[in-house]
């Protein structure tokens, strides 16, 4: 049990780390949506967004994962970091030359300002030169550090985004020819936004800048062969994981009409947002996972280990993506009061289970990481991303964005479904697939009719009723397990 509750303990502090910013980022789209003049701004601050999640792909290419991987199973850690922090330098540095010569060629292609274009760059390079340095706060199990930094970066990003679009106004408006006036420009939300990412990114990157000082700069050039070797079909998976979280932003603005494109983007984007519950619990899950599947990959009981963290997590998963949809209506009153954006309310289950579907792929994909098949997981993803494209191309000019959160969740599911499938005989782990298969269905059940059944919907009464079922349900059939564990305590 000891066991367990390291890996508790871990994935707790890592989602603290990512459930405190993250609620806090629900702040954020509460006061972009009131604040941005028109859902078209908001719109293009996604569009933009969704491009920058591509890029900060690129810039790692892989080499997180495959930090965790070498650090592992090499005996000389410190050549380990060395190898890939100097790699990762470098590359950014490249990329920042070359993005700002082309930035207007970028930003026409976008069809967003060029200062957009600009400001992100600035933060994909700063973000890119913490990688290593995160990684190895988790590789050396200081969750702790990592959880503070990783909350002071969004207290930052959200205090100046409150000052430059809340206070800044105010102050200028007050003494027009004071220093707030001089420094206040008007219609420059968006601009304001980036900046204060940018001061976050950078004071983020000040924190860790003692690892560049502390490590021997050379690199083990036949380490960074095999590196990159690991890291490259990772990179080819995690690209193909943008194009499925992302891409249907950009698709939209490219599909749909230009004079709805980008209502509809700002549209979509602020309701999917509410699915943001499920990826805290997928994210912050996967966080405190990958380094403890690997870390017990040689334990002669690790297979069992596996199936029983999958089955639990199917079962809180299957729990929150019911709360979130049962209390869906109440939710949007509180992070988005905005009633023109609620017209795309109607994502919000599908996207929900989308996440849950991809935290339990997260789980089915240990076998191929630990046989060193991450090629395979790129081949996984490429068809998860073909499915997102095919289903987006289709169904974006007669459903707009309902259309992509359909293509979303066909896309996560086929990943799921694959992954299990090739595992069963590659590296075999015994699942308890009737109890998995019977919480996830029930969880879609209820969610379904306590969503899209209008007077269920506005039932609290049922919609609790159903909530207690499940909860009945769960207890039914792991009463033993929990039996056990309060015999233990006693």
């Amino acid at each position: 049990m000891s066991l367990y509750k390291n890996l508790f303990k871990q994935t707790a502090i890592y989602g603290l780390a990512m459930v405190l910013p993250r609620m806090l980022s629900f702040f954020l789209v509460k006061l972009y949506t009131n604040v941005l003049p028109n859902k078209a701004d908001y719109g293009d601050l996604t569009i933009v967004l969704a491009y920058m999640v591509f890029f900060n792909v690129i810039l790692s290419y892989g080499f997180e994962t495959a930090f965790f991987r070498f650090y592992n199973a090499e005996p000389d850690k410190k050549k380990v970091i060395s190898t890939s922090t100097i790699s990762i330098f470098w590359s950014s540095l490249v990329f920042l030359v070359v993005a700002l010569l082309f930035r207007k060629t970028i930003a026409e292609y976008a069809n967003v300002d060029v200062q957009y274009i600009t400001y992100s760059i600035w933060i994909l390079v700063l973000d890119a030169l913490v990688v290593i340095p995160f990684s190895k706060l988790r590789a050396n199990q200081r969750p702790i550090r990592y959880a503070i930094i990783k909350i002071g970066n969004v207290v930052v990003n959200l205090a100046l985004n409150f000052f430059f679009l809340i206070f800044l106004p105010k102050l200028a408006a007050a003494d027009p020819n004071g220093f707030f006036g001089a420094i206040y420009i008007e219609n420059f939300q968006v601009c304001y936004i980036f900046i204060a990412n940018v001061i976050a990114s950078f004071l983020t990157f000040v924190v860790l800048s003692p690892d560049y000082f502390s490590i021997h700069w050379s690199i083990d050039k036949a380490l960074w062969k095999r590196m990159m070797q690991y890291g490259l079909p990772i990179l080819i998976a995690g690209l193909a994981f943008a194009v499925n979280e992302h891409f249907d932003k950009i698709l939209l603005g490219k599909l749909l009409p230009a004079n709805i494109a980008k209502e509809e983007v700002g549209a979509y984007s602020a309701c999917y947002k509410l699915g943001l519950f499920m990826v805290l619990f997928r994210t912050a899950y996967s966080l405190g996972i990958e380094p403890f599947f690997f870390s017990h990959a040689s334990n002669e009981n690790a297979p069992q280990t596996y199936a029983t963290i999958t089955k639990y997590f199917v079962i809180f998963g299957s729990f929150i993506s019911l709360v979130v949809i049962v209390f869906a209506d109440l939710l949007k009153l509180l992070l988005l009061d905005n009633k023109t954006y609620w017209e795309a309310m109607k994502v919000v289950p599908l996207i929900v289970f989308a996440n849950f579907f991809l935290g339990i792929y997260t789980n089915l994909s240990v076998w191929y990481k630990l046989i060193d098949k991450t090629k395979i997981g790129a081949y996984i993803s490429i068809v998860g991303a073909g499915v997102t494209l095919l289903f987006n191309f289709l169904l974006i000019p007669t459903m707009s964005y309902y259309g992509s959160a359909v293509a979303t969740i066909a896309a996560y599911g086929s990943m799921m479904l694959l992954s299990y499938y090739l595992g069963k005989n590659k590296y075999p782990i015994p699942y308890d697939m009737k109890r998995i298969f019977g919480y996830l269905t029930l969880s879609i059940l209820f969610s379904a009719v306590s969503f899209y059944i209008p007077y269920i919907r506005e039932n609290y009464f049922i919609k609790i009723a159903l909530l207690s079922a499940f909860l009945y349900f769960i207890y039914f059939s792991e009463k033993e397990t929990l039996l056990r564990i309060i015999k233990r305590k006693k």
